[in-house]
C-alpha cells in the first residue's frame, strides 16, 4: 500500500496499547537531540526519542494532524514505514496540566538539591524536560 501511494505506514506503540496504526504523509519525531521529520523514502535509521510531541500528518485524511506527547522511547525508520516504541503516550487533551506543573516544580527542586552529582542533575533535567513538553503539548491542543 505505501509503495503505491507514497505514504508511510506509521505505528505508535506503548506497553499498554497501539495508539496509531495508519498510513500518513509525514511524521515529526522528538529525538534526544532535536526534532526531525520523516517522509516516504527516508533513509533507514534508529533513534532514541526524548520528551516531546510525535506529530503525524495526513493519518486520517489529507489535512489531518494528530499529536501524541511521549516522554521517551525509540523509533525505527525505514523507507516506507515508521515504528515508534514509546514508554507512554498521551493526546494533548489527556494531559493533566496541574500534575505536569507539580512535576516541573519537583524537577526544579531536584535540580537545586543535586549538589555535585552529575546523575542527579541528569535525572532532574529529564523530569523538567518531560514536564515542560507535557505543558507545551497541552497548550497546543486543538
Amino acid at each position: 500500500m505505501a509503495d503505491e501511494t507514497n505514504q508511510l505506514r506509521v505505528r505508535l506503540v506503548t506497553p499498554e496499547r497501539i495508539f496509531f496504526d495508519h498510513a500518513a504523509v509525514a511524521v515529526e519525531l522528538p529525538a534526544k537531540n532535536g526534532y526531525f521529520e520523516v517522509l516516504y523514502g527516508h533513509a533507514p535509521l534508529v533513534a532514541e526519542l526524548g520528551a516531546g510531541d510525535v506529530i503525524i500528518h495526513g493519518g486520517e485524511g489529507a489535512e489531518s494532524v494528530q499529536r501524541y506527547n511521549v516522554s521517551w522511547g525509540f523509533t525505527e525508520v525505514l523507507g516506507d514505514r515508521v515504528t515508534i516504541l514509546a514508554s507512554d503516550a498521551l493526546k494533548p487533551e489527556e494531559i493533566d496540566v496541574p500534575r505536569a506543573n507539580e512535576q516541573l516544580a519537583r524537577g526544579h527542586k531536584e535540580w537545586d538539591q543535586a549538589g555535585d552529582s552529575a546523575d542527579a542533575y541528569t535525572e532532574a533535567l529529564r523530569v523538567i524536560s518531560e514536564a515542560e513538553a507535557k505543558i507545551a503539548s497541552a497548550a497546543e491542543k486543538h
